[in-house]
């Protein structure tokens, strides 16, 4: 078989109607729960004979290998390659890699929640639950067939620089950001390479319909690609305001003094959330099933908090001191099925409405 050029209809090559009843956001009620799974002495050491997991990561690199070592650390003799890139490159590879028999990837996480209906529908994944997942994890955030779970979670926010815009100037509401003072002096990421974006332009376009948007490419928007680099172009003061880019950056430059601020719109801010799942043809089965358990323990989701201001839905995770508490945010929530539906569509009409 030739290689192909995979886009997501590609990839799908049916209607994303018979997905319509497998949203993320609700269990699947005619699936199969499967029994999780503990780590055991048996696990690690087949796990340390295999001594590798390849591990692609949505999220961004710094976090990544963080995570790679600690869990190196921790089961010493087992090596994390980190393949980091963004959610539509990381999910056009695994499409092309698996198109060309190639079988390279243990474990993904996505900041597309659709993409695991994707590779669902292929016969990509395989299942596996962690026990800590069952134990610590609302319902809604996992699979019960044990294909995925939320890893993570963040905001998209707007924000600004505290040197360049007052507190009292500072945009409240995303109709804030078509004031023709901030023309010239925005920033966004671009929905094509993230998936995070992805999701904010279909949760925008949806909610403030895409005339909002048609009106905010006349501002002047410098583009950017990933959901963390808005917060690294307004902390170093290359623009005062960004449209849309994640609130943990923007805690993280806080903390360390940087002239930064994070604004949740009064329209509500979209949810993004990380769910990472093993895949069937993992080279590395059994470092695949130890590297998702660790993922998903409170040892590691406590770094992802503590560290990087990700947010966690373990219940045994404390917040991060002095960040808003999710249950104070107006949550804009995605259909992943939709998402999944309409995001060829988004991705050309978004080209189009900001001439990228």
């Amino acid at each position: 078989m030739g290689k192909r050029n995979w886009s997501r209809r590609a990839v799908l090559g049916a209607s994303a109607g018979s997905m319509a009843g497998m949203l993320f956001a609700e269990p699947l009620k005619a699936a199969a729960a499967i029994a999780p799974s503990a780590v055991t002495p048996e696990l690690i050491e087949a796990a340390r004979k295999e001594g590798k997991v390849s591990y692609y990561a949505a999220i961004e690199l710094g976090v990544a290998e963080r995570l790679g070592k600690l869990f190196e650390a921790k089961y010493p003799g087992i090596s994390v390659h980190v393949e980091r890139s963004g959610a539509e490159r990381i999910y056009q590879r695994i499409a092309q890699e698996n198109d060309s028999g190639i079988h390279a990837v243990d474990v993904a996480n996505s900041t597309d929640v659709s993409h695991y209906l994707d590779w669902n529908k292929n016969g990509w994944l395989t299942p596996y639950l962690p026990e800590d997942v069952v134990k610590h994890y609302p319902a809604d955030q996992y699979n019960p067939e044990g294909l995925w779970a939320t890893s993570c979670a963040w905001f998209e926010v707007i924000g600004y620089n505290t040197n360049l815009v007052k507190p009292e100037d500072a945009p409240k509401s995303y109709a804030d950001l078509l004031d023709p003072k901030w023309q010239g002096k925005l920033v966004k990421g671009h929905p094509s390479y993230s998936g995070a974006i992805l999701t904010t332009t279909f949760v925008l376009s949806h909610a403030l319909g895409w005339s909002y948007l048609e009106k905010l490419a006349q501002q002047k928007v410098m583009q950017v690609q990933s959901a963390g680099d808005p917060p690294k172009k307004i902390m170093l003061g290359e623009r005062a305001v960004m449209a849309d880019g994640n609130d943990y950056n923007l805690a993280v430059f806080k903390s360390q003094g940087k002239p930064v601020e994070a604004v949740y719109a009064t329209e509500g801010s979209p949810l993004i959330i990380v769910p990472s799942g093993v895949f069937k043809a993992a080279p590395n089965p059994n470092a695949a099933r130890l590297f998702q358990s660790f993922f998903f323990s409170a040892e590691a989701q406590q770094m992802l908090v503590n560290e990087f201001a990700h947010r966690s839905f373990h219940a045994e995770v404390k917040p991060r001191a002095g960040q808003k508490p999710m249950s104070e945010i107006k949550m804009l929530k995605s259909d992943p099925a939709r998402v999944q539906a309409e995001s060829e569509e988004l991705k050309a009409h978004y080209a189009k409405v900001f001439r990228v």
